[in-house]
């Protein structure tokens, strides 16, 4: 009697194809992390907006090049400023606010128009803004002079409200 061939297949070895795929998707992942943060580091070096401090979020990272986020003030510089005594205008926002988002657009040209300098402070980055300027939301728009607050525009405004803060304020 003839021994009859079996086809039996052959198992194959389908767990080191599936730890290769996994050390490649692995690998993929740490090349993005990396050249996005490499991005990141170019992206904050090429910017001297907030001086020698390291920025702690990727929202603020986000706004460097954002044409409506280029007068950003230091809390010592603000200081420095409102105690001088002259006129300053000082804008509370967080890059991760609703309200500054919308409203900073609207703002900042309408501060050009009235030749208005405002200095822009980033709270999610200089958390003590809020203790030191009695911050009870943002965006807040506070107006300096001879060392005391003159005046505060709270929350999401219309365009008439800023306007009429900026003459306002040229009064004190």
């Amino acid at each position: 009697m003839a021994k009859k061939k079996t086809n039996v297949p052959k198992k194959k070895n389908n767990a080191g194809i599936l730890i290769i795929i996994a050390l490649i998707i692995v690998a993929i992942f740490a090349a993005l992390l990396l050249l996005n943060k490499s991005s990141n580091d170019k992206k904050e070096e090429g910017s001297s907006l907030y001086g020698d401090h390291k920025i702690k979020t990727q929202s603020t990272i986000d706004q460097l090049d954002d044409e409506n986020y280029q007068n950003i003030i230091l809390p010592d510089a603000l200081k420095e400023k409102i105690d001088s005594g002259e006129g300053t205008y000082a804008y509370f926002f967080s890059p991760e606010c609703v309200h500054c988002q919308k409203v900073t657009p609207e703002l900042m040209p309408l501060a050009d128009e009235a030749k208005v300098d405002i200095n822009q402070y980033n709270v999610l980055e200089f958390e003590q803004g809020w203790q030191d300027y009695n911050l009870a939301a943002t965006p807040t728009l506070a107006y300096f002079k001879d060392g005391k607050e003159v005046g505060r525009l709270v929350g999401e405004q219309p365009k008439e409200a800023f306007v009429k803060f900026f003459e306002d304020m040229k009064k004190q």
